[in-house]
């Protein structure tokens, strides 16, 4: 089936809520999109870097590796004023190792208690990386600007720290979007529509 797209693509994630949204917006490439589920003892690469972007690299650069494929893996961190930026590059293990969804978002609510409104300021910042091939690796980033809740949407759209980040100029929060609205807005899809290009001019 390969034989027919200009170009595979692995996708270093093993979160299908992530692969949902990336699928999305890559519709239209003449790409043929690989995930965990195409391979055996797919790895899962240690994130060890201090910064979104080399998490970001490394999970890319890891993939290309283990595949010989071209690679897109992204890291995406909340960065909440009132907390000094984090959780930042630990916003997925937020309340420890083996942390859901849920268990992040009640702690950074309990950590906001007594914050008032004004100051409730936060953003989402993701950064994409793609490994072409041996030293030749590509980032791009993109932010969305919004306000931690104080308590958490009961929509059931999103993941994540969704439920909790108010995007002001839609007045509702990420989990509260469709798909295409929060591609449209989002951190990660800002950051995907870039890497879209990125692709685009390598095929």
């Amino acid at each position: 089936m390969g034989a027919f797209f200009s170009m595979q693509l692995v996708l270093a994630t093993n979160n299908k809520d992530k692969v949902r949204e990336i699928k999305k917006v890559l519709e239209g490439l003449d790409i043929q999109i690989l995930t965990v589920d195409d391979f055996d003892d797919f790895p899962e690469v240690e994130e060890t870097g201090v910064t979104l972007e080399e998490n970001a690299v490394l999970k890319a650069e890891g993939i290309f590796a283990f595949t010989g494929l071209p690679a897109l893996a992204d890291d995406t961190g909340l960065e909440v004023d009132a907390l000094d930026g984090a959780p930042g590059v630990y916003s997925s293990r937020y309340a420890g190792p083996g942390c859901s969804y849920d268990d992040n978002c009640r702690k950074l609510l309990k950590e906001m208690t007594g914050v008032p409104k004004e100051k409730r300021m936060a953003r989402f910042r993701c950064v994409i990386a793609v490994c072409f091939g041996e030293n030749d690796t590509a980032s791009v980033d993109g932010i969305a600007e919004g306000f931690i809740t104080e308590s958490k949407s009961d929509a059931d759209g999103g993941f994540g720290y969704d439920p909790v980040f108010f995007y002001p100029p839609f007045r509702k929060t990420f989990a509260e979007m469709t798909l295409e609205e929060k591609n449209a807005v989002s951190h990660r899809g800002k950051a995907l529509f870039k890497a879209k290009e990125l692709l685009r001019n390598r095929l």
